[in-house]
Order: C-alpha cells, then structure tokens, then sequence
C-alpha cells in the first residue's frame, strides 16, 4: 500500500507524501480540468458560460494524459438522465485514473444555485427567494437535500453559493444574489455552507470579489470601488462563510477592482483570504477566468503570463478546461515561475481529494454514484415548497387579499409560463432551451393552472396580454377584455430568465432601467384603466421600479423565482390559504432610474432636501414585508446603556401578533452611528430573527450584539471601533423601526483584528 492510502496518516502528511512522487508535468496536471461538452447538433446554440464556444477542450485523454484535477459539468452541460450521467462519470473517472501513473482521480464539480443543475432534478427556488425568507434554518436544510442529491450520483464539489452583495439592481445576476444587506447575504449563504458541506460537498463561494459593483450594472464591467465599500460592504459575506462556515473553496470574480484584475490580485486570493482569514481550502477559477486576464483584461502577454499571473496570486485551479496552466510545468522548467507556488496549489488540490476520499485504498469508479437516484424526490418537493411558501412577499393589501370566489381575469406572461419561476441556473433555463423538444423536464404546474386548482369555485380566465420581452401587441387586447369582463384582475409580470441575452434576468441579461420588460408597463396600464379591481403580481429575479402603478393596484405581491412549487406557494398566497411572511431582500424601487442605490445609503446618498430634484427613496424599502395577521414590537430595553468598545450590549423586546390568525414576523435590528471619523450608512442590519406566532401569542426576543458589528474601516483602513453614541432601532423594515435605544461606546478607539464577531446571536422565548 502507497504511504498516501493510509488513513490513519494526517491529510497533510498523506499529500505531502504524493506530492513527493509527482513528476513536474504530473503536478501541474492536478492543477487542470476537462470539460466534454456535447458534440450534437445543440452546441453553439447558446452559452452557459462566458465565450464558451471560443474555448476548444481537448478532450479528456489529452487534458488527463498526466492526470487531472477537476471533471466539469458532467450532468450539467446536456440532458442526460440518472443512469446515463453515472455512467458517464464513472466511465470518466476510469479513464482519468489509467492515465496517470498514481492513479489518482479527479474532483467532479457541478453547479447548483437553484439545486443540482442536472435533467429532471428539483429546481428550488433562486438565491433571491432564500434571501426574502429571512430564515437560515430552512435555507440550511434545502442545501443538505440538495448536497445528498449530488453527492448520491458521485459529485464532489457545488459552484454554489453566490455571496455578491447587490449594489444595482440592474445586473443581470440580482436572480442569484440573496440580497443587498452583507448581513442577510452573510448568514444565510453561510448557512447554506454548512447544509452543503455537511451531506459531503464542497461549497464554492462566488464570485470572489466585487463582481455585483460593476460600472452601470454590465456583466465583467471594471468595479470603481474604494477599499472601505470593499472592506466593509463587499467582503463580510466572504468572511463569514470562511470563518464560520469552514467552506472548503472559493471561486474568484472576473472583475476587476481598481484596475486589477481578481484572478491576478495577491491581495485579495492569498492576503485577505488565507493570511487575513485563514481559509485553506482551492480557490478556483470561475471559467475561462485566468485566460481572460490575456484576453480580456491585457494585463497578460499571452496564456502562459496569464497563467504566471493567477498561479501567483493563489489561484490553484483553472476551470472549466486546462488552458492557461496547460504551460506551467514547461514555465517552471524554464526558469520562469518558482517550483514552490506550482507545489503549493498542488498540495491543496492533493489535500482535498484526500478529504473526499478520492485517494483511500479501494477506491473505485465503479462504485461511485447511485443510477437510481430520484433527483425531484418527495422530500426535494417538500422543500422547495416550504421555501416558496417563505419566501413570498406581501407589499400592499387594502383587504382584497385573501381573493374571494369570483370571476378571476389572470393576465400577464407569467400567467402560462412556469419557466418564469426559475433562475438562469435551473436546467430548464439554463440547458433545456437549446433541447426544445424536451420541454422543462419536470413536472411543474403553471400559475393558471394553480390559481385555478386553488380557487375551485372561481372562474380563472387566462391571458398573457403581451410575451416577456418582444414587441407583440398581437394578444394585448384580448388580456385588456378579459378584465373588463371580470370581477378582479391579477397581472403577473416580470422575468423569464436565460444567459447571455437570451432572457430578461440572468447572467449577461443586465438592463438599461428598472421598467418592467418589454411591452409589460403598457399591458399594467391598459389593465388598470378598464377599473378592474387590480393585484399586481411581480415574478422577478429582480426588482422593478413600481412606482407608477402601486397606487392604483389594491395590492402588490412579490414572488421572486419560486421554483417547481412556485404556482400553488403563490396561489395560496393569494387565497389566503398561506399567510404570507416573505420580506424583501431588495427593495421595490419607485422610479427605474437613478440607479444604482440600495438602503445602505451615506447621509448624502438618501433624500435630501434643496441638494437634489431626485429622490432615490424606494416604494417599498428593504426588509418590508405584509401579513394576513399583524404584529406589534414594544418594550425595547437594553442592558445597558454605556458598553465599552470590546463589550456587548443585550436587547430584549417584545413581539405580538396583534391579529387572528397565526403567522412569522422578521424582528429586524438596525444600529446607526451619528457621528464618525469617516461618513457612515445611515442605518445597517446587525441582526434579525424570524418568529412564529399563533393569534394573540406573545414571545420575548433576545439579541446580543458585540461592539465588533460597530466597527468600521477608518481612516488609515484599519477595521475600528470608536467611542461614542450608538443609536439601535428594531423593526419590520429598514424603513419602519418604530423602537429606539441609544447606548454610549466608551474607551479609547480599539483596533479590531483579524478573528472578530461577525454575527449577533438571537434567541426567542414564546409566552
């Protein structure tokens, strides 16, 4: 038995022992990946990555001639069933370990940012609606059914979660974001870590770091940012899922900030994540990355320099294909790149393939991954609904919801489009659009058909009025009569996502302004003349500006990409069968310009009056959300009201639902700071709770907060906390905090090293 089959030896120690019999060529093959897309007729039909087409692969007996480190995509690139993709794994697994001389096999990632991106798996709802749930627990759970799904037919690794904290709401990618508050996008995407990583597979945070600050919203565009907004907005989220979460890879932005490009940014792969954080897991490339930095950025001569570069700066695996790190053993060689930076990423990968078990003795691709698998189980349904069910959000209601039976007009492209409920990462969006005979591949029901199987009494005439995004009036008419002739109309706008420009929201499907897509506005429009009692349903990966219509709608939902379930979560919504609990994790903007803008605004940034004719005020703010019941917080008192600056300061509160039937409230806590070294957010979310009341039930409300989630970058960028008054509001929004206390930090100002409190902790005592 080799020394690096023994399982009672360290990880290090068995990589080590590896890494010592590797030839030069052998280690920088570790570094690789192949990625077989399919050779049918479908190829070049559409990308599911950056210039996908413009990268030949060289097929997997060339890329693994020496071995390999990462097997790409291999369920997610065309449908294929269970029992096919298995065998395609093990099939590949076979050929990648009789091609090199150790035997060594290689890592197979896949993405899953709305579940497994895989044929006939259950898509979830998108990252947006985890963010609206405002509830960690059930994100949680869903990662693990999502993890055991993929780690059952012999995946190692997830391309998932998204931790860009959003700043436009015009980027495409919004759908994929869990929102714009680093607290909210911290603790849920670490929560989702942990529910990954505990069914076996390695999570993989993106996109490392900036990528959602791009100029004007474009995809790839340079990120003019400062270092504070990066330390002190951007990077939270990153931290926590490295420092609390443990994940176990990283997978760098295209972005470049400042003019340096991530995939070649020392800074940030190796002194912020590793020395600063101390992650010790891969970082890898997002596709095509490290070549771009020659073809994209310039900041590279040619392929070679570009691989120079990102090897450098900590970035261990090139992905999806072996292209810019096919040269390193030869860059070695030749003098021209230092041995010991190609045996350092060499000894993470080696590292965490051990930990995997992909070097234990006997193992064997014949026995990895089950055939039979059920990728759209009981359980899975069962999940996705409860998180729809969460995650929908109720703006406005003047008492028409929940609908009564009566003659229902339900128009809008969403209407008929079950598509609608699913990012740009669910297979039916992502691949199936270039496989249009197969449908979605699911079994999903539309909103027509859910509302209908809902209200079984009511009449539900359907007409989609106008498509997505194309200028067709062709149907516009026929919607516009249907509500004449009924008792209410629901209009359900919004997305239909795709890649590239190919969908309304998604990767590369940025947006110019924040109206509704298309010819959508003008359909809000002639519905809402004929004086049809209106609801008007948004259906989006992200938000649209509203404004123009809210008052004259008798309510406002919100539904952001619900997934497979998503028709009977909102139907029941509607009916009044489910109380709605979901808050934003984005706020509904009034008008679709001045953008960007979100709630963490600097004094300056929000309203003020005589500096400015424009009001970037949102009409529904961040963290609202609506119920069929009503609560109330009272009795805010704090333990104390001088803390010192390496304290912690206890709240306690009371919530009530006030109303008469059970429901969840999100008990928010936001803390300002009126007077700092360096202009601060007016106000910012450190901590909130979701509770559960019955009708007339009470429960007291904990929260700890430790003066670390005070701290800011000040002005020699060092992280501090400084002395002075602190102002805390709790509340249902970022807009309604009705309950205030103010405590003083005293003693000097205090450095704040590596290592701080990054989360308040909460508890909920019920009466």
């Amino acid at each position: 038995m080799a020394s690096w089959h023994d399982t009672s030896r360290s990880v290090a120690e068995r990589a080590a022992a590896v890494l010592a019999e590797l030839t030069l060529v052998e280690k920088a093959a570790q570094l690789g990946s192949s990625w077989e897309r399919p050779s049918s007729r479908h190829t070049g039909d559409g990308d599911v990555a950056p210039m996908a087409s413009a990268f030949s692969g060289r097929g997997l007996d060339v890329a693994a001639a020496d071995g390999l480190g990462h097997l790409t995509r291999i369920f997610g690139t065309e449908p294929l069933e269970v029992s096919d993709g298995v065998a395609r794994l093990r099939a590949s697994q076979h050929r990648v370990v009789e091609l090199n001389r150790l035997g060594i096999p290689a890592i197979a990632h896949e993405e899953c940012l709305t579940g497994f991106t895989a044929f006939h798996a259950t898509v979830y709802p998108a990252a947006i609606a985890w963010g609206a749930t405002f509830d960690p627990d059930l994100i949680d759970e869903m990662a693990q059914a999502i993890g055991e799904d993929m780690r059952a037919v012999g995946v190692h690794q997830g391309l998932s979660p998204l931790l860009d904290v959003v700043r436009d709401y015009r980027w495409g990618r919004v759908e994929e974001t869990m929102g714009e508050d680093p607290y909210v996008v911290g603790t849920i995407g670490t929560a989702y870590v942990q529910g990954l990583q505990r069914a076996g597979i390695a999570a993989t945070l993106k996109h490392f770091v900036g990528y959602s600050a791009s100029r004007a919203a474009r995809n790839h565009a340079p990120v003019p940012m400062g270092r504070r907004e990066l330390e002190d907005v951007m990077l939270p989220s990153f931290e926590m899922a490295v420092r609390l979460g443990g994940v176990e890879s990283v997978m760098n932005s295209y972005s470049d900030i400042d003019n340096v490009p991530v995939a070649a940014s020392y800074e940030l792969l190796t002194h912020v994540l590793r020395e600063r954080w101390g992650f010790t897991g891969t970082v890898v490339s997002d596709y095509g990355a490290i070549a771009f930095l020659h073809l994209m950025h310039h900041v590279a001569a040619d392929l070679a320099d570009a691989g120079r570069l990102a090897l450098t700066a900590g970035l261990d695996i090139e992905l999806p294909q072996t292209v810019s790190y096919a040269p390193l053993a030869t860059e070695v060689a030749e003098g021209r790149l230092d041995e010991a930076l190609l045996d350092r990423a060499v000894l993470r990968v080696l590292e965490q393939k051990i930990r995997h078990g992909l070097l234990d003795p006997g193992w064997d691709p014949e026995a990895q991954g089950d055939p039979s698998r059920d990728l759209d189980s009981v359980r899975n349904r069962d999940l996705a609904r409860r998180v729809a069910e969460g995650s929908i959000a109720l703006l406005a209601n003047d008492g028409i919801l929940p609908l009564q039976a009566q003659t229902i007009a339900l128009v809008g492209p969403v209407a008929a489009e079950p598509r609608s409920f699913m990012g740009c990462y669910a297979f039916p969006n992502h691949v199936l659009g270039r496989y249009p005979e197969l449908g979605i591949g699911l079994p999903v029901v539309s909103l027509a058909e859910g509302l209908a199987a809902e209200l079984p009494s009511s009449l539900v005439v359907t007409a989609p009025g106008v498509p997505f995004l194309a200028e067709d009036r062709s149907q516009l008419e026929a919607a516009v009569e249907a509500a004449r002739k009924a008792d209410l109309a629901v209009i359900a706008v919004g997305d239909l996502a795709g890649m590239f420009g190919t969908g309304t929201s998604g990767e590369g499907c940025d947006c110019e302004d924040l109206s509704l897509p298309g010819l959508q506005g003008e359909l809000v429009e002639a519905v809402l003349a004929t004086g049809t009692p209106t609801v008007l349903l948004l259906v989006s990966g992200r938000p649209y500006a509203l404004g123009a219509y809210a008052s004259r709608c008798r309510a406002v939902v919100a539904a952001f990409m619900p997934g497979v379930e998503g028709a009977a979560a909102i139907a029941g919504v509607l009916s009044g069968r489910l109380n709605p609990s979901g808050h934003l994790p984005v706020a509904i903007p009034d008008g679709p310009g001045g953008q960007p803008g979100t709630y963490l605004a600097a004094p300056l940034g929000w309203f003020s009056e005589g500096v400015s004719n424009l009001d970037p005020r949102p009409l529904f703010p961040f963290g609202h959300g609506l119920s069929y019941t009503s609560f109330a917080c009272t009795d805010l008192v704090t333990d104390a009201t001088e803390v010192d600056v390496a304290g912690t300061v206890r709240l306690t509160l009371t919530v009530t639902n006030t109303g008469d039937r059970a429901g969840a409230e999100v008990v928010q806590v936001y803390a300002s700071d009126p007077v700092a070294s360096v202009v601060r957010p007016l106000k910012q979310l450190i901590g909130y709770v979701k509770v559960a009341l019955e009708a007339g039930q009470s429960a007291e409300v904990g929260v700890a907060v430790h003066a670390d989630l005070f701290s800011f970058t000040g002005l020699g960028y060092e992280r501090i906390v400084e002395p002075g008054e602190i102002v805390l509001s709790v509340g249902t929004s970022s807009e309604d905090r009705p309950l205030e206390a103010r405590i003083t930090l005293t003693g000097a100002t205090r450095l704040v090293g590596e290592g701080r409190e990054l989360m308040s902790s909460t508890t909920v005592r019920t009466a």
